[in-house]
């Protein structure tokens, strides 16, 4: 799956929406309010993408490339605290990779987030969710970048 935007704003600024602290829960609220992460965005390191109700994802930063790309490799869920990398849910799609390119247009950001997911009947709920989840998450990216408020940088 692929979803894109173009953002009035630089890519430093985009980058700083996307990874930031403060800024990552209120894009990522269009998938589940009180979304969160627990990482230092370096490449190789362990990220926990976790909701309201301490769930979610065990993922690995696969790429880290400051302002241009992220990568990020899914690997288990985690479930009241939990990590599981080995039940039948997870093994449906752990591996799978989320990818952030940011294209510099005189000034201006084209996002791209490209998500593997096979297309089969298993995987058919989670495609229409992120269908429609993805586009309201990405308004809210270019509403945060665009606005005039200064974001503060991603340190990594």
């Amino acid at each position: 799956m692929e979803f894109k935007i173009e953002i009035n704003a630089p890519k430093e600024k985009v980058w700083n929406v996307l990874w930031g602290e403060k800024t990552y829960p209120m894009w990522t609220a269009a998938f589940s309010e009180g979304s969160r992460v627990e990482t230092d965005w370096k490449k190789g390191s362990k990220a926990l993408f976790l909701g309201a109700e301490n769930s979610g994802m065990v993922s690995r930063i696969v790429e880290n490339i400051p302002y241009d790309y992220m990568s990020i490799e899914h690997l288990g869920m985690v479930m009241n605290g939990i990590e599981d990398f080995e039940s039948d849910e997870v093994k449906k799609w752990a591996g799978a990779k989320e990818n952030y390119t940011l294209i510099d247009l005189d000034g201006k950001t084209e996002l791209h987030v490209f998500m593997e997911m096979d297309d089969t009947e298993d995987n058919k709920a989670m495609i229409e969710m992120f269908a429609e989840i993805w586009p309201k998450a990405l308004a809210n990216v270019k509403s945060l970048a665009e606005q005039d408020a200064i974001i503060p940088p991603v340190v990594v």
